[in-house]
């Protein structure tokens, strides 16, 4: 039977609207965040719970052979295993391998609550606002499973095929998957000949079409501590003192120009490949508008690009600091008259996605500690080193399956782009499967502010993509065929 996109289309919407959206407004109510942010996570049983309501939904859905599995290894959190055997004539063709899988990725773990949200919304509240649903965790990440899982159930209601395939969700994704590597190790009997990845965790630059995403930029997460006093002084006592905030902001500036944010170090950077060049381009295109149309800029302030593909090319592929926290400094009300003793500074540097994360810290780290100035003690610390990660070449049978799934759901052709963020794993994942294809998708796109404030899942963009992805199944299944 040849596949139906508009059976696709029903079966996504169906489900969406009728158990979908209830179950993932109470998972949004649940406060289960990360390790990181909530060390005591099992005790407090927020992990618990939302592992247990997105495994009681896949146990509900009518999907012949489904198992599913919660998998937890001593020390770490769980992870979510459905496991479903391959449907249809057209599995990978003549003579495919039985274990040909496709795995599908999501995460439900979530950041904090942060401040800010607006009137009415809050983390843990979902509201439905048109076609926005607000709160913590929707669109990042935990409708992955739920369109992962619908999308098979549209495959094969469309009278499409899928190879076997396997869904996995972990819990530690926001504290950059540090319990991951050791789940693939263990599962990897079980995950079989991976062909296809499929990572629902991924960003939008509209709501208009299929993105597609090329790469992502590495992260090094750093301290860097000025200690100049024993203790802290009174401040107009203290002539001939150096101030440490002054030291710790003169030794940024060996590493970035203030004036215009480029990285001075060459080991942070890379060229950016022809491809990912001309994508960058089409990308603008497509996107269209004014430099920094989706950052919430205040009155008069401007984005430190000359058009929407030089924003584009910032934001993947060149490198960037952000100082993302401080201690050390009181605040200004508690402020005394003091010389302090020391300043730390939280730094976020971003990478090009081919850059060796490893190799960029050791050069940042010679470069800030190198000879202090009035001989302060000064001590840089990379808590976090991950390279980033370049999609490999795409092959011609998922080209066409992007660009089929994009105007059958959204009516306009696919368009790539590289994400400014970072997804920690997937260098692990494409070393662990180098000859598989991937598939990096999402809905994060303007204004769904992640991690942040009044953060949204778009209804409508999540319901074409589940539709998107049974597309994707079924060319994946049926790509020894095409190439015959």
């Amino acid at each position: 039977m040849a596949f139906d996109p508009s059976i696709a289309r029903r079966v996504s919407d169906d489900v969406w609207a009728g158990t979908i959206l209830p179950t993932l407004e109470e998972y949004i109510t649940i406060p289960n965040e990360s390790p990181a942010f909530d060390p005591h996570w099992d005790e407090h049983g927020h992990m618990a719970r939302a592992v247990a309501l997105l495994r009681e939904w896949c146990a509900s859905r009518p999907i012949d052979g489904i198992t599913i599995e919660v998998v937890q290894l001593p020390g770490r959190t769980p992870v979510l295993l459905v496991e479903v055997p391959a449907h249809g004539d057209g599995a990978g063709g003549a003579g495919a391998d039985p274990d040909d899988t496709v795995l599908l990725y999501g995460h439900l773990d979530k950041q904090p609550p942060m401040e800010g949200w607006r009137d009415g919304l809050g983390p843990w509240s979902p509201v439905v606002d048109g076609d926005r649903l607000y709160g913590r965790g929707g669109a990042d990440d935990g409708y992955s499973v739920f369109a992962a899982l619908t999308a098979i159930e549209a495959v094969r209601e469309a009278g499409g095929a899928h190879t076997r395939c396997v869904v996995l969700i972990e819990a530690t994704e926001e504290s950059g998957s540090p319990d991951l590597p050791a789940y693939v190790e263990h599962l990897l009997p079980r995950l079989g000949a991976v062909s296809l990845v499929v990572t629902l965790d991924s960003g939008c630059a509209d709501y208009e079409r299929l993105w597609v995403t090329t790469s992502l930029r590495g992260l090094i997460d750093a301290t860097l501590r000025v200690d100049v006093l024993e203790v802290g002084v009174h401040s107009g006592m203290s002539g001939g003192a150096p101030d440490s905030f002054r030291i710790a902001r003169s030794l940024l500036s060996r590493v970035e120009d203030e004036t215009t944010g480029r990285i001075l170090l060459d080991a942070l950077h890379a060229a950016v490949p022809a491809e990912r060049a001309e994508q960058i381009t089409a990308a603008a295109a497509a996107i269209g508008g004014e430099p920094g149309d989706d950052i919430p800029l205040v009155p008069g302030a401007r984005p430190m690009a000359g058009s929407v593909a030089d924003l584009i090319t910032q934001r993947t592929w060149e490198p960037s600091l952000t100082v993302i926290g401080a201690s050390g400094l009181p605040e200004v009300g508690k402020a005394g008259n003091v010389l302090r003793a020391a300043t730390t500074l939280g730094l976020s540097f971003r990478l090009p996605p081919t850059v060796d994360a490893k190799a960029a810290a050791a050069a940042l780290g010679a470069a800030l500690e190198a000879d202090p100035p009035y001989g302060a003690r000064v001590v840089f610390t990379a808590n976090q080193a991950e390279s980033g990660w370049d999609a490999p070449a795409t092959a011609p049978w998922l080209t066409a399956a992007f660009d089929a799934a994009s105007a059958e759901t959204f009516g306009a052709p696919a368009r790539a782009i590289g994400i400014g963020g970072s997804i920690p794993f997937m260098a692990m994942l494409g070393a662990r499967f180098p000859a598989a294809q991937f598939a990096v998708i999402g809905v994060l796109g303007p204004g769904s502010n992640a991690h942040g404030p009044n953060e949204f899942l778009h209804l409508p963009t999540a319901r074409h993509l589940t539709a998107g992805v049974a597309r994707l199944l079924d060319a994946h299944a049926r790509r020894g065929a095409t190439a015959s």
